[in-house]
């Protein structure tokens, strides 16, 4: 389920992407505070109105081997559970399950969407991030799934996971780069350094700023 979510926003299309330096979000708390870049991706959609603010985690651990390194990292090699970063909406959200997020910040965490019963078919791919409270999510350490779950699921009172849907990015450049799918998806592609123990790499990320599920 890494790195998605989907929002819903009026009618116009259009959005732009770029780093700004900022702080993340007084929630945030200080062992993931330490480990988040120093500028935050913002999107922007019409009339200038910032959609998220996002702080990737400066150097995203991923479990590979140096010949996967060099024949090309994905999602895959992001441990379940691992922190990616924080999120922050200025205004009320929605997600690709068209869950309604409260405005305020948010901590990301990979996860894989489960094959089976009613998640089949849901969503074009089944990478995600998961979105908990910022002020819940007190360590960086990876979580057990189970927990994720259950702590993400708190910002729908229970019902399901908050999520960012997240599409596959090979693009080289780093961007970011709004994209434009089809369903009136939109996604930022953009490139974030990941290490798989001492070997450094990048990775392409692709996160849903716009759209929902159609059933």
């Amino acid at each position: 389920m890494l790195l998605l979510l989907a929002f819903t926003l009026a009618a116009d299309p259009s959005f732009t992407a770029k780093y700004e330096k900022a702080d993340p979000p007084a929630e945030v708390a200080e062992p993931i505070r330490k480990l988040l870049a120093p500028e935050a991706l913002v999107v922007t959609g019409g009339k200038d109105a910032v959609v998220m603010r996002v702080w990737f985690r400066a150097e995203i651990p991923v479990k590979a081997t140096e010949e996967q390194v060099k024949n090309g990292l994905t999602y895959r090699e992001i441990p379940e559970g691992t922190l990616i970063g924080a999120i922050e909406f200025p205004q009320e959200f929605t997600d690709y399950r068209r869950q309604k997020l409260a405005k305020g910040a948010y901590t990301l965490r990979f996860a894989i969407q489960p094959d089976i019963g009613d998640h089949t078919g849901t969503t074009p791919h089944p990478e995600f991030c998961l979105m908990s409270p910022a002020a819940k999510d007190k360590s960086a350490e990876p979580m057990a799934k189970k927990d994720l779950i259950e702590l993400s699921s708190e910002v729908n009172e229970g019902k399901h996971p908050a999520v960012l849907l997240m599409f596959p990015n090979y693009a080289k450049d780093a961007g970011p780069k709004v994209q434009e799918k089809e369903n009136g998806v939109c996604v930022v592609n953009v490139r974030r350094s990941v290490a798989a123990g001492e070997t450094k790499a990048t990775l392409g990320f692709a996160i849903t700023v716009a759209g929902m599920w159609k059933p």
